[in-house]
């Protein structure tokens, strides 16, 4: 008996297509990311009220996830896409009034806006991959289109720490690797400012520029109906009600929501504060985002090969194995003071790598199909945990020392203690799984 095919030629142009989105929002996220150290000391801001950056950013997911569905449910998944890019490039360009204004407060209005299509597009892409071929292998195919979500995301880090961070002013240091900014006149600030915040803008202009360009490919590309786009056109669509029924009746999705909340929190704290933690050591910010480049390519690679081994082991298992090895890379990061913590720290990208996929393919494997949008829009909004536990580490952070220990250290009990909730996942789900088979 033949495996069926990972992806058929009748959908191989949509694939692409739609796997190409997810390169779009891995730039945002991770061009984001560095700019809450960025902010933190143009701004004077504390690590926690700078923290709000990502507060803003993953709000807007959870704001919009579910309007996103319903929005989805009542037209098609390519006009879901469309006004995602829409909204993704209105956000971008609201960069502009921003740094004229020099508002904290209007970057991260940007930012919610911006997120309002981020939140569209992920709705609309993660199902829409899993119904471009077979149901037995849609976990891996949405690992697979998850894949190129790192490479944009390079992008947006490269953009950083290559454009963005070595041109702020404001991050420049003395003998010591003290930063001088803090020390200058309120004149002195307010050039810096009006300078760094340029630096920091033009990036989400071109972004912007870029995105809006997708949205006329896609205006003129055709898509094919996917089987609950067919089973509506045929009347035979679930209510809200019933499908609200639905989901939260099925226990491995009911948890895989929650499994992915504490997932992207701790993707998100690991990510944002890999920056304060080599500053603590002493590292300025751009050479700080190098680090963050090498936990994306590690994070990257191990993609490839979790999909690899995902033909071999079961996905259930392998989420299991793969939290516990974050967990101990996470643990040495919390214990070790020094270099050998920060490559730690690097090294919990590698273990990350397949759980978001493979969390969302689970939780949707046993989903009906027309109750997959929904479904879809409560894991996006589950993305709502970056919002949630970036702002709490940063307060821990704030404490400077914690017991005669770095509190940014201490601060990644957090990651930790998500890790181990992800693992508890994919052990019940294996043994929903096997009671079932």
């Amino acid at each position: 008996m033949n495996k069926p095919k990972l992806v058929e030629k009748k959908y191989l142009f949509t694939f692409v297509l739609v796997t190409s989105l997810f390169a779009l929002w891995g730039f945002a996220n991770d061009i984001t990311n560095p700019m809450v150290a960025a902010f933190q000391t143009l701004m004077e801001l504390t690590a926690a009220k700078a923290s709000m950056v990502q507060f803003a950013f993953y709000g807007g997911y959870a704001t919009m996830a579910v309007p996103a569905a319903l929005f989805i449910r009542r037209y098609s998944y390519k006009k879901g896409v469309m006004l995602g890019l829409a909204l993704y490039a209105i956000g971008a360009f609201l960069f502009i009034p921003a740094a004229s204004l020099q508002s904290f407060a209007f970057f991260c209005v940007s930012l919610y806006v911006l997120t309002f299509g981020l939140a569209f597009l992920e709705t609309t892409a993660n199902p829409f991959i899993l119904s471009l071929g077979d149901k037995a292998t849609s976990t891996q195919r949405l690992n697979l289109a998850q894949a190129f979500n790192p490479m944009g995301s390079l992008c947006g880090m490269s953009v950083a720490s290559l454009i963005v961070l070595p041109q702020l002013i404001s991050d420049k240091r003395d003998a010591a690797g003290q930063i001088i900014f803090p020390m200058l006149s309120e004149t002195e600030k307010a050039g810096i400012r009006v300078h760094d915040l340029a630096v920091i803008r033009n990036p989400y202009v071109a972004i912007g520029l870029v995105v809006t360009v997708m949205l006329v490919v896609f205006a003129l590309s055709k898509m094919p109906k996917t089987d609950s786009e067919e089973k509506k056109a045929a009347g035979l669509t679930h209510t809200a009600k019933e499908t609200l029924t639905n989901l939260w009746h099925n226990v491995v999705y009911r948890e895989g929501v929650l499994a992915q909340m504490f997932y992207v929190a701790a993707q998100i704290m690991t990510w944002t504060f890999i920056i304060q933690y080599a500053d603590n050591l002493g590292i300025n910010k751009a050479t700080a985002q190098m680090y963050n480049i090498a936990a994306m390519v590690m994070f990257l690679s191990s993609r490839f090969i979790a999909t690899f081994l995902m033909r071999y082991v079961n996905t259930r298992v392998l989420l299991s194995i793969f939290a516990i090895g974050a967990s101990l890379c996470t643990i040495g990061a919390i214990c070790i003071v020094g270099m050998p913590g920060l490559y730690s720290l690097v090294g919990v990208s590698f273990f990350m790598s397949l759980m978001f996929p493979t969390i969302y393919g689970i939780a949707l494997e046993d989903v009906d199909s027309r109750d997959t949008s929904l479904g879809a829009a409560f894991l996006v909004m589950a993305i709502v945990g970056g919002a949630i536990m970036p702002p709490l580490q940063g307060m821990i952070i704030d404490q400077k020392i914690i017991f005669g220990h770095p509190a940014v250290n201490v601060s990644f009990v957090l990651p930790l203690l998500c890790f181990i909730i992800i693992c508890a996942y994919g052990y019940r789900a294996y043994k929903a799984q096997k009671q079932a088979s």
